[in-house]
């Protein structure tokens, strides 16, 4: 299987304890956008940790590839040359 692009590469989804102890953080947030979430009854923290842990997933992945590019191009340079090892065993 030919790796074509970022997309076709999975990195683990856990990638953070979601046990771990909670701490406080200092954040500024602008105020009107403070006060609509409040009357929506949004919970910040948790909203903060879901949209924080999707772009820590993404910058992992994005560093994951960027380090690892030499080895996909390799790779996909075997397969194109070689192929892989069921090419004669396969019936579909």
């Amino acid at each position: 299987m030919r790796i074509n692009c970022a997309k076709d590469v999975v990195v683990g989804n856990i990638f953070y304890d979601p046990a771990a102890p909670k701490k406080s953080a200092n954040l500024s947030i602008n105020a009107d956008l403070l006060q609509q979430a409040k009357q929506l009854n949004i919970n910040l923290s948790q909203t903060l940790e879901q949209h924080l842990a999707e772009i820590v997933r993404q910058a992992q992945r994005s560093r994951w590839l960027a380090e690892n590019q030499h080895a996909l191009e390799d790779y996909n340079c075997r397969i194109d040359t070689h192929g892989t090892f069921s090419d004669g065993l396969r019936r579909f």
